[in-house]
């Protein structure tokens, strides 16, 4: 049964301001990379703490506040706001002055937090009971917003983050709540400071005048505000699977072996691009497509900090990636045996290739157009990154049961995180016909026969498929082998 929003008691609307009362007004202009975030709605992260006996609430709840006081002080562009830049029809900067603060909502929450975080694979929990949990953000096209809620009987603790995307990647918007974290638990060694310096993003090519085409002269027409998830149906579900280790290598020994079949050269099959195949694989025999020749596409974000010329610092606070889009035939990823698998990587790693090879950054121009029209013939999207290690994120109570990315649930995207194990996430939506189908793409999923491993960890998904699911579903798959989802 879903939960009403009416379960939620608001027990208090704060707002919270950086503890440096000095900081000056500061502009931070937005580069190419941040301005074609502006219209996408925000992303919400949820992080599920189990407390114990020892722990007061109330006090973790003033401990988050005076630690996120101290963060913001120091991330101070995420209390500020966007704004249209003076004397200018179509430049948009992150502008903080003081007296900005974030919005900080406690609250109460009548369920267990276990219940919630599901720790056992396989056991869905449904999108509407944890929708509840994630906040809005404010009018004036603030870019963060923050809600703490005491779950049932004090044993647990919410931690919805919102952030817009405008403000700055996953990278930065996890660094800041490892900061935070680090700074509420009084950890003996801090994360390194932010780089906040846009102007270390160069623009030779006119990007950002091209991403911004279709923008509000004005900026009136920009608002970042987001209601509360609250028409969520009760049938859709969000649940956690896991890749061990095992599966992950017979996965690459599978990949390797067909590719000595095709008289392909050797290379390292890394984790991350053996568990997308895989993935992608198993999702395109899931779908019912009647058209097998239909090309069909999976994106994937590329992390650029390191690959510009000159290089920006890797803590660089801002946007700096830019997606990868794999392609191939429908019927070809979706073959039995291995060569769908293979298929798959071998799509995956062109398009990785496209996006960091030499000449790369002369396609960007036409980056929104590429991902536009795969959108329009079907695409799997991937977010998030097992190198954001969101499950070491401890403000002293403790490392997260589960983290949740409440966007992705609504986007259909397929979210990827370290598992609480050291692994990762990965999570898609299906339509009830084409889950039963993905269930058994994973029962069988193309590696060796004598793999007993992999059908052990995958056996727990049949559980899934005894439940009527109406419309959609939401499905974490998660590897706890690599740092990858």
């Amino acid at each position: 049964m879903g939960a009403n929003s009416n379960d939620l008691r608001v027990l208090d609307a704060a707002v919270i301001r950086p503890s440096d009362l000095n900081l000056p007004p500061r502009s931070i202009p937005l580069t190419f990379f941040d301005v074609k975030w502006l219209r996408p709605p925000p992303v919400q992260r949820l992080l599920l703490y189990r407390l114990h006996g020892s722990h007061d609430a109330e006090q973790l709840v003033s401990g988050l506040k005076a630690s996120l006081s101290k963060a913001l002080a120091i991330f101070y562009p995420l209390a500020g706001h966007v704004r249209l830049a003076p004397n200018s029809s179509s430049r948009y900067e992150l502008f903080y002055q003081p007296g900005d603060a974030v919005p900080f909502t406690t609250a109460e929450y009548d369920a267990d937090v276990d219940d919630l975080a599901r720790p056992s694979d396989g056991e869905p929990v449904q999108v509407a009971r944890l929708a509840p949990l994630v906040p809005p953000l404010p009018k004036g096209r603030a870019v963060l917003a923050v809600q703490a809620t005491v779950l049932l009987q004090g044993r647990g603790l919410a931690l919805g983050v919102t952030v817009h995307h405008s403000a700055g990647d996953g990278a930065s918007s996890t660094h800041f709540l490892h900061t935070w974290a680090a700074l509420c638990a009084g950890a003996a060694e801090m994360p390194p400071p932010p780089v906040i310096d846009r102007t270390l993003i160069a623009d030779p090519r006119g990007l950002y005048d091209i991403y911004s085409k279709g923008m509000p002269s004005d900026g009136s027409e920009i608002e970042f505000v987001t209601s509360r998830m609250s028409s969520v149906p009760d049938d859709q579900l969000v649940a956690t699977f896991t890749l061990t280790p095992e599966v992950l290598t017979a996965i690459k020994d599978a990949l390797a072996g067909e590719a000595a079949k095709h008289g392909a050269p050797s290379r390292r099959y890394s984790s991350m691009l053996s568990a997308y195949s895989f993935i992608w694989s198993c999702y395109c025999r899931a779908k019912k497509e009647q058209k097998q020749t239909k090309t069909t596409h999976i994106l994937f974000s590329v992390d650029h900090r390191a690959r510009l010329k000159p290089p920006v610092p890797a803590k660089y606070f801002g946007n700096c990636c830019s997606p990868a889009i794999a392609s191939a035939r429908h019927g070809e990823l979706a073959a039995a045996g291995m060569g769908g698998l293979f298929t798959a990587f071998t799509a995956i790693s062109r398009a990785l290739e496209e996006e960091v090879g030499e000449g790369s950054q002369e396609r960007w121009a036409g980056c929104i157009e590429r991902v536009k029209e795969a959108a329009k013939v079907g695409m799997v999207f991937v977010v998030g990154s097992p190198k954001f290690h969101v499950y070491d994120i401890d403000f002293g109570f403790g490392r997260p049961r589960k983290v949740v990315a409440m966007s992705a649930t609504a986007t259909g995207s397929m979210p990827v995180a370290d598992a609480r194990d050291g692994g990762g996430g990965v999570r898609s939506r299906f339509r009830r016909t084409a889950w039963r189908i993905f269930n058994g793409a994973l029962q069988k999923p193309c590696m060796p026969s004598g793999c007993n491993k992999n059908k052990a960890s995958l056996y727990f998904q049949k559980s899934m498929f005894q439940r009527k699911i109406k419309y959609y579903s939401t499905k974490v798959l998660s590897c706890s082998s690599c740092s990858l989802l």
